[in-house]
């Protein structure tokens, strides 16, 4: 490993070349091409429907194919259908058992395109909303950013934030439920007691001055009574891939780097703590997949409450003022990410280089560095921020905590969820003098439970063509168990093959036939009860279940 380079910006929002006037058709567009954009267009396009694929950015798949190597399955046998196949196709692409739970990225979105172009399915890059037409309660257009419009009997909201679900005017939230809002003891506010710090640590900029104001990271706000809801949401980082091997690449120095960003972590380290390494965890011979861990880590914990509802359009507004909220909106969360980007990196380099370090975690740190072979584009940095929470839609039902604890499967469900209850933490601030991490919930669940059609449309009374595939109808509480890529892949095959029913039939998505649906989802191989109605092909046994 030679000197650390600088890392160059890494824009988020690039604009496709300019379409202005252009006018596509399709009978389903799918606007976000994460993990559930990708299994909804192309079960849609399987189904007889032309589709095209609105991608963010110059990739598909989302988290899966942006760093997370390490799958959080929960149990294995509750993963079905697309979801179930995709790391079947994995496993032969590394001619290994079947399932194979670990991916690299680049492997990911190979599986990912092929499959896409053996539907058939047309893929457009760097398409960023900037307007909807809405004909009553009918969705008639998504216009994007280089001036095309995009026209569809059923669209699909397959985004991480559900920009779309928000412009079609479908009820959300953000944040945290009160805990009496469903009865949820999880809900709201909580006294975290995972990665927290185990030493006493000064807070202050000028240690035993309170008038000297806090450090870096650690926010003014109380910590908030046991249950008491806010508009918070659990943080987000980069899923790194990082190696041990010989052609390892030094953590990069960001643009603006600063070392007293994270003195309160050299304070942690000089008192005794430190965990980073405590979750980098292999995914293919010497390759890692590096996540958070521990009291201060690549979560950049209070730094992303602006990012779900940026991009806000509303319904009723004109093109030209939908387009303007929409352009600030996409630069807003542009500077976001680049923060993300350069909070994570400068950690890194921190732990690596600070002299100020002790030098045996200045050489752990050094002992990994980024795979060359992943993010060749990006610098070998991710180009997808780990989004684990934004909007979440307001249906006709909420998925809650009980849903987790033992209520029974609903009997329109789709899709189950598996993972343990994980939410990260939302803010640190000051209890008693010393800095606490609030948030984290660690709660194993009752069983799988099951996730309704009724969580992936809109209520009566709102639009009538949309789908969401990943924003959908959940508390806080339990979004938290529903979040994972595995979920996401079946959530967006429901609603592809939802999507294809409701063109056929020229009807509501609301009036799908659930029977019909679950016919549909169960020839695909569909777990849609537990314990599964038979061995089948979904595999068998249970995956860790931690901080993800």
């Amino acid at each position: 490993m030679t000197g650390a380079p600088a890392l160059p910006e890494l824009h988020h929002h690039l604009p496709a070349p300019a379409q202005e006037g252009a006018v596509g058709t399709s009978d389903v567009v799918v606007y976000g091409a994460t993990s559930g954009g990708v299994t909804a267009a192309v079960r849609a396009a399987r189904d007889g429907r032309s589709v095209t694929l609105l991608a963010f950015d110059d990739h598909v798949g989302g988290m899966t194919s942006g760093g997370l190597g390490e799958t959080d399955v929960g149990r294995a046998d509750a993963v079905g259908g697309l979801s179930r196949a995709f790391y079947a196709d994995v496993a032969r692409h590394y001619g290994a058992p079947d399932p194979h739970w670990t991916v690299e990225s680049h492997v990911a979105e190979l599986v990912y395109r092929r499959w896409l172009a053996d539907a058939g399915v047309r893929v457009l890059h760097r398409r960023h909303i900037s307007g909807v037409t809405l004909h009553g309660r009918t969705l008639k257009e998504v216009r994007t950013d280089d001036g095309a419009r995009h026209r569809a009997e059923v669209f699909v909201d397959a985004t991480y934030e559900g920009d779309l679900m928000a412009a079609a005017g479908v009820p959300y939230t953000v944040g945290r439920e009160a805990s009496d809002v469903h009865g949820e003891p999880l809900a709201g506010v909580q006294r975290s007691e995972n990665h927290q710090f185990t030493r006493d640590v000064d807070p202050y900029l000028v240690p035993g001055r309170p008038g000297s104001g806090l450090l870096p990271g650690i926010s003014a706000d109380p910590h908030g009574t046991a249950g008491e809801g806010d508009r918070r949401i659990q943080a987000y980082n980069f899923r790194l891939h990082v190696t041990s091997g010989p052609d390892r690449l030094p953590y990069p120095e960001p643009d603006g780097y600063d070392p007293a960003r994270y003195e309160l972590l050299r304070r942690y380290v000089a008192a005794g703590g430190y965990e980073l390494y405590g979750r980098t965890t292999p995914v293919r011979g010497d390759v890692h997949d590096m996540n958070n861990h521990g009291a201060f880590s690549s979560d950049h914990i209070g730094a992303n409450h602006a990012w779900p509802e940026a991009v806000r359009i509303e319904p009723a507004a004109s093109p030209g003022e939908q387009a303007a909220a929409a352009a600030a909106g996409h630069a807003l969360r542009e500077q976001i990410f680049t923060d993300h980007v350069r909070y994570q990196a400068g950690l890194l380099h921190f732990l690596a280089n600070d002299r100020r370090l002790p030098e045996p975690i200045r050489a752990a740190t050094r002992r990994f560095g980024l795979a060359p072979g992943e993010f060749t584009g990006t610098a070998h940095w991710p180009h997808q921020l780990y989004v684990r929470e934004a909007r979440r839609m307001l249906g006709s039902y909420v998925i809650t905590q009980h849903n987790a604890t033992g209520l029974p499967h609903p009997d329109d469900t789709v899709a189950l969820a598996s993972y343990v209850m994980d939410a990260h933490n939302a803010k640190r601030v000051l209890v008693d003098g010393r800095p606490c991490n609030e948030g984290n919930v660690q709660q194993p669940l009752a069983r799988p439970f099951g996730i309704p059609y009724r969580a992936i449309v809109p209520p009566a009374g709102s639009c009538t063509n949309l789908l969401v595939a990943a924003a959908i109808s959940a508390s806080h509480v339990a979004y938290s168990s529903v979040r994972m890529e595995p979920v996401f892949m079946m959530l967006g095959e429901a609603a592809g093959a939802a999507a294809a029913l409701a063109a056929e039939a020229d009807s509501s998505v609301q009036d799908v036939d659930h029977e019909t649906l679950r016919k549909a989802l169960s020839r695909t191989g569909a777990v849609l009860a537990w314990p599964p109605l038979t061995n089948g092909p979904q595999g068998a046994g249970s995956r860790r279940g931690g901080t993800v």
